[in-house]
C-alpha cells in the first residue's frame, strides 16, 4: 500500500478509509486488508472475552434473543464463510446489529449506513498453524480474546 501511494499526493493525503471507499483493484485490496487487519487486531485484547455490556448487549439480545444465540450465529457465519474472508458484527443507522461476512478484502466500510463493530479474520493464515483446518475451533477460542470495550465504542450508543 505504501508503494502504491508513494508519489501520488492525492492518495498520500487521503485517509485509509477514503482510499478503501474509492479505490479499486490492487489498491483497494491492499488498503482494505490494512484496514481490516488493523480492525481485527483492535477487536481483540489479551484481557478480552466475557460478554458485552450496556447498549451493545441490549442490541445483540434484541437481534438474536440472547448472547449465546448470537455467538452461535456468529460462529456459524465465520465457520461457513467459503474461502478467505471475514465475519463481522455491524450496525445500521437505527442501531440494529447484524452479522455479515465478506470475502477476501471485502469490508463493510464500503457499505453506506453500516458501521463495523467487531470482526473475526477467517483467512486460513489466522488459524492454520494453531488449529490446522479446524476453523470452528479457532473461532471458539477467539471469543476469549474479544475486546468488548472496542466493540462498544464502535457501536457508540
Amino acid at each position: 500500500l505504501n508503494a502504491a501511494v508513494d508519489g501520488d499526493a492525492a492518495l498520500a493525503s487521503s485517509s485509509l478509509e477514503d482510499i478503501v471507499r474509492t479505490a479499486s483493484g490492487g489498491l483497494f485490496n491492499n488498503a482494505a486488508q490494512v484496514w481490516n487487519h488493523t480492525f481485527y487486531w483492535n477487536s481483540m485484547s489479551p484481557t478480552g472475552g466475557g460478554t458485552p455490556k450496556g447498549a451493545l448487549a441490549a442490541a445483540i439480545d434484541a437481534a438474536y434473543g440472547s448472547f449465546d444465540a448470537f455467538k452461535t450465529a456468529f460462529g456459524n457465519a465465520a465457520g461457513g464463510q467459503f474461502g478467505s474472508g471475514w465475519a463481522w458484527l455491524v450496525s445500521n443507522e437505527a442501531g440494529e446489529v447484524t452479522i455479515v461476512t465478506t470475502s477476501n478484502a471485502g469490508t463493510p466500510i464500503t457499505t453506506e449506513g453500516v458501521t463495523p463493530i467487531l470482526t473475526c479474520d477467517v483467512w486460513e493464515h489466522a488459524y492454520y498453524l494453531d488449529y490446522q483446518n479446524a476453523r470452528p475451533s479457532y473461532v471458539g477460542a477467539w471469543w476469549s480474546l474479544v475486546n468488548w470495550d472496542f466493540a462498544s465504542a464502535n457501536y457508540g450508543r
